[in-house]
């Protein structure tokens, strides 16, 4: 009797498996296949909203399930968000940061007018960040 009990497994981890709240699935995404000027009349008609939430608002109407708010964004916000990727990619501030060694060095014949025309090429490119910030409407890093 000592074997047939030492074969079975344990009785606590199989009743709680048993007992355990079934775990529900998602429900499966619905697929409907469109034509190219079909989604493209979708597309301009749901403007800035994701195309999913703008076919269940068409369908449900107000008993539409709500979902997290998202939007796309524009073609200005992609190109301002390129704009901001450049001038993130771009080299300017270690440039400046070089021209600034070099000036403290004394390598660099830094006259006032060099030295204020630095001073204003770096208020620029801190401006351009800020506007392109903004215009995103992204939350601005602490110190930058």
């Amino acid at each position: 009797m000592s074997n047939f009990l030492s074969s079975q497994p344990p009785l606590a981890p199989t009743f709680q498996q048993a007992t355990a709240p079934a775990r529900r699935r998602p429900p499966s995404p619905f697929c409907l296949r469109l034509t190219g000027e079909e989604r493209s009349r979708l597309e301009t008609l749901a403007g800035n909203r994701p195309l999913g939430a703008y076919i269940r608002s068409r369908v449900f109407g107000e008993g539409a399930a709500p979902r997290r708010a998202t939007r796309r964004p524009s073609a200005d916000q992609k190109q301002l968000a390129l704009l901001l990727a450049e001038l993130g990619q771009s080299r300017l501030a270690s440039n400046l940061n070089q021209i600034a060694k070099a000036a403290n060095t004394g390598t660099l014949d830094a006259t006032p007018e060099l030295h204020a025309e630095l001073h204003s090429a770096c208020n620029e490119i801190r401006m351009m960040r800020e506007i392109l910030i903004a215009a995103l409407g992204i939350k601005p890093e602490d110190g930058g």
